[in-house]
């Protein structure tokens, strides 16, 4: 799976969890700060992410990235 398909499936996660648009999402955007996630919603980003993925992730190193785009690079790192 390519760094593309990452970030595309990664965004689809954020909307759904986070109820927000797609438009609001860049690679910069900061979960808690940028898109109002609150503190239950970053483990139920994580779960999401973990089935998304089909992936089992660090949950407290999961839970360390704060953007976008360094949860892509996480996943990405999971998934190769």
């Amino acid at each position: 799976m390519d760094k593309a398909e990452v970030e595309q499936r990664v965004k689809k996660v954020v909307c759904q969890v986070l109820n927000v648009s797609d438009d609001m999402i860049t690679p910069e955007s900061h979960f808690v700060f940028d898109l109002g996630a609150e503190s239950t919603q970053s483990v139920e980003l994580v779960a999401a992410f973990e089935g998304e993925f089909k992936i089992e992730m660090d949950d407290e190193a999961a839970l360390a990235v704060d953007t976008v785009g360094a949860a892509v690079d996480f996943i990405a790192g999971y998934v190769k």
